[in-house]
């Protein structure tokens, strides 16, 4: 039923402008994204020097539980981690378009506040999924292989994802707190390095003294990592009283909340720019 000349519009009209908005700002995000390839590129190595770096150097003093290649283990790790680095791209996009002046001008257009964040952060949503899926081709080069079936890898990769796409809405906070480029930077390496390092994702954590062990066990990296290992290898890496169930309840939970707390913050956070 069309609305009244002059009535304000519905709840449901607001929320189609708003996803129209977004997709317009997320395909002028990903036209940027194709035409600069080195974002991509740079994007892929570090990943890629974790991996030959721990498969290689550190690897023969590594044992993995449950009897599995170490770079079984390794992978799913480096695809959660992967995908918390690049987040950090949101948060720096946003501080060069605040720079630019371009935000100003998103702000001076008649459009829903909320798409220029949504369009950012589903933008390096789709750049995660390109990476992530890059990664698992040079996995297999280096031996890795999911183990446990397709639908499980497909799960595997879409929480990866998840994890990334979460992390870009703490990351869209910080830049638009910080507002500087090199600044946002720096921020985003100081918590992300502990918080992923302080974890599962490159060694069991029996192999960590007891307090840093108990620091990973409580650690939402740790979580996700896990719950991605078991969605590549099976059960076998499951610790007492884990189910897979469990993990993936746990995993889903930890991004449902970080979304619940700073997307809010960071769509309020855009309101107040001047």
């Amino acid at each position: 039923m069309s609305t009244v000349q002059g009535s304000r519009p519905t709840m449901s009209q607001r929320m189609g402008w708003a996803i129209a908005d977004g997709i317009v700002v997320t395909r002028r995000s990903l036209l940027h994204f194709t035409r600069v390839p080195t974002l991509l590129v740079f994007s892929v190595v570090q990943p890629i020097m974790f991996v030959l770096l721990f498969r290689y150097v550190f690897g023969g003093a590594i044992t993995a539980p449950g009897g599995i290649p170490y770079v079984n283990y390794l992978l799913p790790g480096i695809f959660v981690q992967t995908a918390i680095f690049g987040s950090t791209q949101t948060g720096i996009g946003l501080a060069e378009d605040l720079k630019s002046g371009l935000i100003d001008r998103f702000r001076s257009l008649p459009m829903a506040r909320s798409a220029v964040l949504v369009g950012r952060t589903t933008t390096d949503l789709v750049r995660n999924l390109v990476v992530v899926l890059l990664m698992i081709g040079v996995g297999y080069l280096v031996g890795f292989s999911f183990d446990y079936g397709l639908i499980p890898a497909l799960g595997a990769i879409g929480l990866s994802v998840a994890i990334g796409f979460a992390f870009s809405w703490v990351s869209a906070t910080i830049g638009l707190l910080i507002r500087d480029v090199e600044s946002v930077q720096a921020a985003s390496f100081t918590w992300i390095f502990p918080l992923t390092f302080i974890s599962s994702v490159f060694v069991p954590l029996d192999s960590m003294g007891p307090f840093l062990e108990a620091i990973a066990r409580n650690n939402p990296v740790t979580i996700w990592a896990n719950t991605v290992r078991v969605l590549t290898v099976g059960p076998l890496i499951l610790g007492p009283g884990e189910t897979v169930e469990g993990l993936i309840v746990k995993s889903t939970l930890w991004i449902v909340g970080i979304l619940a707390v700073f997307a809010p913050v960071s769509i309020r956070r855009y309101r107040k720019l001047t």
